[in-house]
């Protein structure tokens, strides 16, 4: 029976189905698949901000002061942290201009009650996506590591469980202390955002071009034809949101978000958008209004990272995802994914120590980065 959605059973070739996933948590299914579309690309919101901080330099500088007071503040989400037991930074060259900066970034149902942690229920507000974003010291490049939601972890007080689950359990500090128990990488910065305006945030950017490999349907109807596209906010959901038809099911949906998220910054970097104060006001209105960050995140620590990371090109900036080992169920029959620790504690002690530029260099294809075509 129909959802009403107009995206239920888009597909890649019709009535093909997917063959990895975890079917019965589906983000997609209703009642909760409007939504989740929403909140599973919320990443972009702060990756777009990110994305003009890092790429516009002092152009952007100027509009920060302005965008510093739209923005919501997080109080201090590392002070009930154990600085004993917290990993430790990694090492910098005597005299270097900077330090290496992890950002935990996290998409929820709404960036407000992210600023007040007495408004949490247990339970009710589990993020559904999250990404580890390493600027390294020489601010040559840049990683940005989706973990995905429902890789099964220990989480501090809890036991093992989705890693989703520890910002419902604890908020930003149980979440922060979770992924750096996890990972071993000191995290500097955390931002959670609201991506309920997705669409309009798209769409201020004039749409964003995609190239889709081979044609997409939607039941029996073609959605997109194969080639360079450019998708306007609605068709952008569309292609993130896809159910059917990718071999990778939800781990091949995390790289069609990705691949928005390059997208949309290098749409920033390319089409003239920094030097027009006009539609820069709009982006920034947009972006501002939907993002929380810790008030460790001022105006000055943003002019610095813009001053810091001038000259960054969009091809600069890798993408990858947690390796997994595939997927399976937990004790209490929970679909979960699987991370494949012989790969990923590697990859993400190369992220702890500032390393990571050589050795996803060295392993890239085993490592599965991004590549410039995305099914």
């Amino acid at each position: 029976m129909s959802t009403g959605d107009p995206f239920e059973g888009m597909t890649t070739e019709p009535a093909r189905r997917s063959r990895r996933g975890t079917d019965d948590d589906d983000p997609y299914a209703e009642p909760e698949e409007r939504r989740s579309g929403g909140r599973r690309a919320v990443i972009i919101a702060f990756s777009v901000l990110l994305g003009l901080v890092v790429l516009g330099g002092g152009a952007v500088a100027g509009y920060l002061a302005w965008v510093n007071n739209n923005i919501e503040r997080i109080a201090d989400p590392f002070d009930d942290l154990d600085p004993a037991a917290r990993p430790t930074p990694a090492p910098t060259e005597p005299g270097a201009e900077a330090t290496p900066l992890n950002i935990l970034v996290l998409g929820s149902d709404s960036r407000i009650s992210a600023g007040d942690p007495s408004s949490w229920e247990e339970g009710g507000q589990r993020t559904d996506a999250l990404m580890v974003v390493h600027l390294p010291a020489d601010r040559k490049s840049a990683v940005v590591m989706s973990i995905p939601r429902d890789s099964w972890v220990p989480v501090p007080g809890h036991g093992e469980a989705k890693i989703n689950a520890a910002f419902s359990f604890g908020g930003p500090t149980l979440a922060i202390q979770t992924v750096e128990d996890l990972t071993g990488i000191r995290i500097d910065n955390f931002v959670v955002a609201d991506f309920t305006s997705f669409v309009e945030l798209t769409d201020t950017l004039g749409g964003v071009q995609i190239t889709v490999p081979e044609d997409v349907y939607e039941h029996d109807t073609l959605l997109f034809s194969a080639g360079k596209q450019t998708l306007s906010g609605e068709q952008a959901l569309a292609y993130t949101r896809q159910r059917y038809g990718l071999p990778g099911g939800d781990f091949d949906r995390v790289k069609r978000q990705q691949n928005w998220i390059r997208a949309m910054v290098a749409k920033t970097k390319n089409d003239g958008l920094i030097s027009n104060p006009v539609r820069l006001t709009n982006l920034l209105t947009v972006v501002s209004r939907s993002v929380s960050v810790d008030d460790s995140l001022g105006i000055n620590e943003m002019r610095a990272i813009a001053e810091s990371l001038d000259g960054l090109a969009t091809n600069d900036i890798t993408f990858l995802t947690a390796p997994d080992a595939g997927t399976g169920r937990s004790a209490d029959g929970q679909s979960i994914v699987l991370l494949d620790r012989a790969a990923f504690d590697p990859l993400v002690a190369a992220i702890a120590q500032d390393t990571s530029a050589e050795y996803i260099e060295a392993n890239k294809d085993a490592l599965g980065v991004l590549g410039a075509t995305v099914k």
